[in-house]
């Protein structure tokens, strides 16, 4: 197929003007029907190269995930998009898994997503569907070498022998060469091409943090970022429910999310993060495979993760809207230790481990971190991005050997039996009861440091422990023992060279001018933002799903005022403007009027000019054409005009039938506020317009009895 025609499809169909990288030139690959396996970042776009083909191929596509709410969420984001779609899984009942089977053998959907454990529904009918493509998300799942591996994803492999002239198409957003080869391997893939896009995700800000008073850390970070969502990653099951509890107490919405709790909970703890009702998930890394929300501003890593595939699959669900977004990461010894035992116990543990200490490295690095992260996954960059913690406040070097020395002889004369928090306060003097129980204040060089900040010090040994000078005994209740190396320092003369610490301060003053200055900013993306959630509610479905955020800062940008210009807004496709065109145009209009006297009065006067040009004779495509306006505003005009007392026929835009046929609608789906529903109701058999027109009818009736 012409480049021309794919993206009219993309525009029409997903309401996007261009492809982002390889996009295109895999799903050209598809339509060959060559096997592919494409490597892309999360939020780098990968359901469109499936979703596409999908509408132009003849048959069926079937669609492997992994979990139940991704495939809920991208079912419903394609029927938003006017897009044929179901899912059969094993929460629905045996009849509704027929309904859609059925439907299936009567080709009244273009794709099904199905988890890898539910394919023997499948089974039976398979020799009934005309499958034009199989599409594996989350492909690294099949590979042992990969950081998720499930036994489920092992029995997929059958399926090109099943379907031997079917397309595959593997799709994973992290995955190094080795699982890339397993992939294809386990997957029976015949000569597929292999496409790697770039994993720089240049919106995402990377910082490592030490993890010193880590609820203090978040709670203050989460206090700056009020409605705005975020995932807060955890090593344990319990520090996740400890976490929630303690955000909860000082007044931030959060909950926890683990695989221990009952299906119930999760489910809903789930529903209610999509949906924008929860602010932050506190969770293992059990939450956010399924999870294809675009507008996660943050993520933090409340503990080290385990490999660098995990994280960077982890900190890409934030920012998938493409807008900035920011990633913490607090690291710990503990973490290290525990993180080693679980490794060692694992599938190919050496290999794991070795993954273990590339994490550890990127944590403990010096250098711009995004260039840590591409040359893990093969990709090289010369220029530093700009946008992380070392980039933004480079590390300057100075000659610690003294304080090294202090340090080391402090570790020294406490005989090597203290963790670092006692040493600390060893070396600053501090009178405090532990240090008088053990008479260390009697020592030679207690409060050898005092004029040294408690969280300097705390920062220059974690330094030396960085650099091989001293090491945590985790096994002996985390005491600091001396290595080797520390004898060249204390008696051989070797120098060492620590970074200055850079605390981050937060000026209170610039907080509020930064808040004062996004309030007036976004306040049209505001009242766009309360409209998608009103419609979202109505419709029962995510508010992303409507329009991301994205969409909702390229409305405020172009504060579109016609439907030719609504099209023009990044992600709004022909179905998303008749559904939602005229709402959110209105909407714009109403904020403009309410802007400045000068507007108000020339929008005031917007539904008179309608008035006089259709009592004029003129239709309503010819008062569109007149006034430079789309034909769904000048229905809601129209409408609008109506209900407020302005006397003209509505029978030549909708029959008494169906106004009793939406007034019954009405009654049965409780009287929505949304025209989504309706159209739904009536199996869109009935237009949108008529829709519209015949609610207007309704609602001037009621106000005349009241």
């Amino acid at each position: 197929m012409k480049s021309e025609l794919l993206h009219a499809k993309l525009k029409e169909s997903f309401g996007f003007e261009k492809f982002r990288p390889n996009q295109e030139t895999i799903i050209t690959t598809i339509l060959s029907g060559q096997d592919t396996l494409a490597i892309m970042p999360t939020g780098g776009g990968k359901s469109i190269c499936f979703q596409l083909p999908a509408l132009i191929l003849p048959g069926i596509t079937i669609v492997i995930s992994p979990l139940i709410a991704l495939m809920k969420d991208q079912v419903d984001s394609l029927k938003t998009n006017g897009i044929a779609a179901c899912y059969i899984n094993s929460s629905q009942s045996s009849d509704e898994q027929q309904f859609y089977i059925d439907n299936l053998k009567s080709n009244n959907f273009k794709l099904v997503y199905i988890a890898p454990e539910s394919l023997s529904y499948l089974d039976n009918v398979f020799n009934e569907l005309t499958i034009s493509l199989i599409a594996i998300d989350e492909a690294h799942c099949i590979s042992s070498w990969g950081h998720d591996f499930r036994p489920a994803y092992t029995n997929l492999g059958y399926l090109k022998n099943r379907f031997p002239s079917t397309p595959v198409l593997a799709l994973t957003a992290t995955a190094d060469k080795a699982t890339r080869v397993d992939i294809t391997k386990q997957l029976n893939l015949k000569s597929p091409k292999t496409f790697v896009t770039s994993f720089d995700r240049a919106n995402l800000s990377l910082e490592v943090r030490p993890a010193l008073d880590r609820v203090k850390q978040i709670i203050d970070f989460v206090e700056n970022k009020p409605n705005e969502s975020g995932i807060i990653y955890c090593l344990s099951r319990k520090t996740t429910e400890e976490l929630a509890e303690k955000l909860s107490k000082n007044g931030i919405s959060a909950k926890a999310y683990h695989a221990g709790l009952d299906n119930t909970t999760r489910a809903k703890t789930q529903d209610q993060f999509i949906n924008d009702d929860c602010q932050v998930v506190c969770a293992t890394i059990a939450f956010g495979m399924g999870i294809d929300k675009s507008n996660v501003r943050w993520v933090i890593h409340y503990n080290l993760p385990k490999n660098i595939e995990g994280y960077y699959q982890e900190i890409g669900r934030a920012g998938r809207d493409g807008l900035p977004a920011e990633t913490v990461l607090f690291e710990s010894y503990a973490d290290v230790i525990q993180l080693q035992k679980f490794a060692s116990e694992g599938l190919n543990s050496d290999v794991q481990l070795a993954k273990l200490d590339r994490m550890k490295q990127y944590a403990d690095a010096v250098s711009c971190r995004r260039k840590i992260l591409l040359s893990y996954f093969g990709e090289l960059v010369t220029e530093n991005c700009g946008n992380c913690d070392i980039c933004k406040n480079p590390p300057t070097f100075f000659d610690g050997t003294i304080l090294a020395q202090k340090a080391l002889s402090a570790i020294t004369r406490l005989q090597e039996s203290e963790p670092l928090a006692v040493i600390v306060d060893f070396l600053r003097g501090s009178k405090n009861a532990y240090i008088y129980e053990k008479n260390y204040q009697t020592l030679k060089t207690y409060g050898i440091g005092a004029d040294i900040s408690w969280y300097d010090w705390n920062q220059y040994l974690i330094q030396l422990i960085n650099l091989g000078y001293c090491e945590i005994a985790f096994h002996q209740h985390n005491k600091i023992l001396l290595t080797s190396f520390a004898k060249k320092v204390l008696f051989e003369g070797e120098k060492v060279k620590l970074t200055t610490v850079v605390k981050k301060v937060i000026d209170k003053n610039e907080i509020k001018q930064e808040k004062a200055k996004t309030a007036a900013k976004n306040s049209l993306f505001e009242t766009l933002r309360k409209l998608r959630y009103e419609i979202a509610k109505e419709e029962e479905v995510p508010a992303y799903v409507i329009f991301s955020d994205a969409s909702l800062r390229h409305m405020e940008i172009l504060r579109p005022m016609s439907d030719e210009d609504f099209l023009a807004v990044e992600g709004v496709g022909k179905a998303k403007l008749e559904k939602y065109g005229a709402d959110f145009i209105n909407a714009i209009i109403e904020f403009q009027r309410n802007k400045s006297v000068v507007k108000k009065e020339k929008k005031e006067s917007t539904y008179a000019k309608t008035l006089e040009l259709f009592q004029n004779g003129h239709s309503i495509e010819e008062i569109a054409g007149q006034r430079n306006l789309g034909e769904t505003t000048i229905v809601s005009h129209l409408a609008k005009l109506y209900v407020d007392g302005n006397d003209f026929d509505l029978s030549q835009f909708v029959s008494d039938g169906e106004i009793n046929e939406i007034r019954k609608a009405q009654v049965e789906l409780e009287n929505p506020n949304a025209l989504r529903p309706y159209y739904d109701y009536f199996e869109e058999k009935m237009s949108y317009d008529k829709i519209r027109f015949g609610l207007a009818f309704l609602e001037r009736k009621h106000q005349t009895i009241k």
